[in-house]
């Protein structure tokens, strides 16, 4: 049974609210509009019993167990795969309306995969109870596609991503930072192999990277599919056919791995099937709601990592008319991957269903 007529407000649950994703989750909801009513918190075994801070109140983790879902009317997941596949509908067996921020759902024909900037009306189509988050390298571009989808209709994209270590979950975060401490005032670089000997003597080779990421980039994020392909440039290709409703879009996206703590970046190469110029493209990119225009090369002003992390918007620079391409637009995205990439769209999708429980 729901708490929400005793409180007056919808009861949210954060699952997963010791992670990476989960702190930033904590953030964003003590700082945007307050919709919710009680806030769980809610972890494994092992972190019940901690206390964070959400909204200016110690808030005690509770075990993940099916109770802990009793009264519940909106579940936030941010945790593994095999942990949501298993949990969500455990979670909306018992009443609550799941966002789910795993790859779990996120191809299931019957989980909306929703970005509430572009398609926020199929929140309401969950016949299993269960809202999908994209993820985040998708993320990173689809505020800026969307809006220029809206008005030219997208056919073609054709993507390179630059992937904060982040991406790969508090491990790569620690092994970056261990990788640039262990080559700090070391002369490599300039020989064959010379930074990972350095590297893999000082940290060994057990690494969430498959080559030295500091000093380098990795041409590498997710893990092997057919072809040759990684599981990250086929959820860019799947992902942004479903959530900008276009099964048929032509996609094609190489991930790179960089030496960045967190915001990911994307070359975007969008071909159109309306003639579009760099006018009208700026002018549709400076009328989304949530991206901003960082363009001026003469100045060099353009988006980096370093100068967006830790913001919401998505950030549009170097944005350019193909020479030899018809209908077609380039432009580089910079996107904080733990915030819009992640909690910040999650934490967005629960307060459609919230603004849906309670009427609005």
């Amino acid at each position: 049974m729901s708490n929400y007529s005793e409180r007056g407000k919808p009861t949210l649950a954060v699952v997963g609210a010791t992670g990476a994703v989960g702190s930033v989750m904590l953030t964003i909801l003590s700082s945007r509009e307050d919709v919710w009513g009680e806030i769980k918190l809610v972890a494994s075994a092992r972190s019940a019993g901690k206390v964070l801070q959400v909204r200016g109140e110690d808030v005690t983790v509770q075990e993940l167990t099916p109770e802990v879902f009793d009264g519940v009317d909106v579940a936030m997941f941010d945790v593994p795969d095999e942990i949501s596949a298993h949990w969500a509908p455990i979670a909306a067996s018992r009443g609550a309306v799941v966002v789910d921020n795993s790859g779990a759902y996120r191809m299931d024909p019957e989980v909306p995969l929703v970005v509430p900037e572009v398609n926020p009306a199929q929140v309401k189509n969950r016949p299993k109870g269960i809202i999908s988050n994209p993820n985040c390298t998708t993320l990173t571009m689809m505020d800026a596609l969307g809006a220029l989808h809206a008005g030219w209709g997208l056919t073609e994209l054709v993507v390179a991503s630059y992937q904060a270590a982040s991406g790969a979950g508090q491990p790569g975060v620690d092994r970056l930072y261990a990788e640039i401490e262990a080559v700090v005032g070391e002369r490599v670089g300039s020989q064959t192999g010379d930074v990972r000997r350095l590297i893999e003597s000082t940290l060994g080779s057990d690494s969430p990277f498959p080559a030295p990421l500091a000093m380098n980039v990795v041409p590498w994020a997710g893990s092997l599919k057919d072809d040759g392909w990684s599981s990250e440039e086929l959820k860019v290709r799947s992902e942004s056919r479903k959530i900008l409703g276009i099964p048929d879009l032509k996609v094609s996206a190489t991930c790179v791995r960089v030496p960045v703590v967190t915001t990911h970046s994307l070359m975007v190469h969008a071909s159109f099937s309306r003639p579009i110029t760099v006018e009208e493209a700026r002018e549709a990119l400076v009328a989304a709601p949530s991206v901003v225009l960082l363009d001026d090369p003469e100045r060099g002003e353009w988006p980096t990592p370093a100068d967006v992390v830790g913001t919401d918007p998505t950030w549009v620079g170097r944005v350019r008319q193909a020479l030899d391409f018809p209908n077609t637009i380039e432009l580089f995205v910079c996107g904080d991957n733990l915030r819009k990439g992640a909690a910040l769209n999650t934490a967005q999708i629960a307060e459609l269903v919230c603004a849906e429980l309670s009427g609005r």
